[in-house]
């Protein structure tokens, strides 16, 4: 095993992550791996798209390395950068870097969210080249062949200056995520947290309410992961309206008409 095989063996999920398919993106996530093609998650927040992300790599078996996107994420933060260390300079790769040496799959959760310059990095690791060019040690690392590179992004929240460019956009197999149907995510929530099925049916219609205000005052309506929130507020003795306030109504807005509009929602149903 390589150096850097051994330094990703952290990364392997051991116990298999629940997730429940919405559709076929198990069977095209594996074909596009098999066909070493880059992968982009879109879909909005909370809806599975990093669960799914979990299960696939448990799955086939490979290292998941995940890289949460922000402001301040740099390229230099994705390939690598000189330390200091024990007064010596050393170069120390970064979480792409580490990656592409290793054959692990590089999760880059809302890359929009990155710095431009990331873009150009991960250019040509996303086109037949797979290729990774490390300007600072003159380097170009050819990609382990079970590399693999995954993207997500959330159209609903992305404005004109924070979009995915058409020349990024065309080099990934596009999987579009959802909310899962009603009697799925009820399956889910329950699932999830052991509260009693017609309890998460409820909360799974009071998420369906607050989705039905996005554009209206919302920006975004409860997600499946704000459910799960609730259900474990509950199962540990909260009452049912207190934990919709405090895990939904709370996360979604700060807008106070709008808490008492989403938190009216909840005590109609509990």
């Amino acid at each position: 095993m390589s150096a850097a095989a051994l330094k990703t063996q952290e990364y392997f999920i051991k116990d298999e992550p629940y997730y429940e398919p919405i559709g076929d993106e198990i069977e095209v996530f594996q074909a596009a791996y098999a066909q070493k093609l880059p992968i982009l998650l879109k879909g909005p927040t909370g809806c599975g798209k990093t669960r799914f992300m979990e299960h696939m790599a448990w799955k086939l078996k490979k290292p998941l390395i995940t890289v949460s996107c922000h402001d301040d994420l740099t390229a230099s933060d994705l390939v690598g950068r000189y330390l200091v260390k024990g007064g010596e300079t050393v170069w120390i790769d970064g979480p792409l870097a580490s990656a592409v040496r290793a054959g692990a799959i590089c999760y880059l959760d809302e890359i929009v969210e990155a710095r431009k310059d990331t873009m150009v990095v991960i250019h040509p690791l996303a086109d037949d080249r797979r290729v990774l060019p490390i300007e600072k040690l003159g380097e170009i690392v050819e990609a382990d062949a079970n590399f693999c590179l995954a993207i997500s992004y959330n159209p609903g929240y992305q404005s004109v200056l924070k979009d995915l460019k058409q020349s990024t956009r065309q080099r990934f197999v596009a999987l579009e995520f959802d909310y899962p149907s009603a009697e799925l995510e009820t399956n889910i929530v329950a699932r999830e947290t052991g509260v009693a099925h017609e309890l998460a049916a409820k909360l799974v219609k009071f998420a369906g309410m607050t989705r039905n205000l996005k554009g209206s005052g919302l920006d975004e309506g409860a997600s499946t992961r704000l459910l799960v929130h609730a259900a474990k507020l509950i199962s540990a003795g909260i009452s049912p309206v207190t934990a919709c306030h405090t895990a939904i109504a709370q996360a979604l807005t700060d807008d106070q008409e709008m808490l008492v509009a989403v938190n009216e929602l909840s005590s109609s149903l509990f």
